[in-house]
């Protein structure tokens, strides 16, 4: 069976070897036959060469690729929408005020946001055909950490904490209410570009 699958890849293959101007559809249809194929393989070393051979090619998909390029649009994505916040008053206001449940809720609201917008509002995006950290994919984690770290950076750099006269536990909240609205900014700025 599995000596079946090498004519079936080679043939295939041929159509998105070319580099940049491969043709997406003809990897995205190949990965279905092989998806096909695992389901009528007779034996488990069947199915796991099947899996190999699917994830490998879902890496090959421009589209799966997580590069220097998502990383920067997504530290654009995120500087432009947040950095307002960061300076606000307000925003270190309600930091002082918040308690940490109502820390803890803006924490899952990042997370939501972002993984919402990445693959629930992109049909296109799986988050199983993409690399991934501990069971997490890489684009989600490093939207996380891009959102917190580019508000936090701007904090400093603007030296917001000493400006409001911030404590470290206000000002971890404030980062947070900041991070609320830098996953927004980029998860848009990676999802569209």
């Amino acid at each position: 069976m599995c000596a079946a699958i090498v004519p079936v890849v080679t043939e295939k293959r041929s159509g998105i070897a070319g580099g940049p101007d491969r043709d997406e559809p003809d990897v995205e249809e190949l990965v279905e036959d092989l998806e096909e194929l695992e389901e009528t393989a007779d034996s488990g070393d069947e199915r796991r060469a099947i899996r190999t051979a699917v994830s490998q090619l879902s890496r090959v998909s421009r589209r799966r690729v997580f590069g220097v390029d998502d990383l920067a649009q997504q530290s654009v994505g995120a500087i432009v929408l947040s950095a307002p916040f960061v300076v606000t008053e307000e925003v270190w206001n309600l930091a002082a005020g918040m308690t940490w449940v109502q820390w803890a809720i803006t924490v899952v609201m990042v997370v939501v946001i972002g993984y919402g917008t990445l693959y629930r509002a992109d049909d296109g995006r799986d988050p199983d055909r993409e690399e991934s950290i501990g069971g997490l994919p890489l684009r989600f984690v490093s939207l996380l950490g891009i959102s917190y770290l580019s508000v936090a950076v701007l904090a400093f750099v603007f030296d917001a904490p000493t400006t409001f006269e911030a404590s470290r536990a206000t000002t971890a909240k404030a980062i947070s209410i900041g991070a609320i609205f830098s996953v927004v900014g980029a998860a848009t700025a990676d999802s569209l570009f």
